[in-house]
């Protein structure tokens, strides 16, 4: 069942720490709020349907380059970087 209501906070959290568990990732290891900045500047700056994919490559990146919390900060930073420059859709 999908709706349109946000989750508030705890309901991320609970949700984002099952399916880390269901993936068997530790749940300590994600930096919700820096995945979320990532998330927010693709959407603002490039395009909406462009977030979510993304933070997939954003993951991949990490995890090829060895998966520690240096990895998943660069390849953030990165993404934030290219998404901050991204020339304007023309209106």
């Amino acid at each position: 069942m999908s709706t349109n209501v946000p989750l508030p906070p705890e309901a991320l959290d609970e949700w984002l720490a099952a399916l880390a568990e269901r993936l068997g990732i530790d749940a300590e290891l994600v930096p919700t709020g820096l995945l979320l900045d990532v998330a927010r500047d693709v959407a603002h700056n490039v395009a909406r349907p462009a977030a979510p994919l993304s933070l997939f490559l954003v993951g991949l990146a990490a995890a090829r380059s060895g998966g520690s919390a240096e990895d998943i900060v660069a390849a953030s930073a990165a993404a934030t970087d290219l998404a901050l420059s991204w020339p304007a859709a023309p209106r």
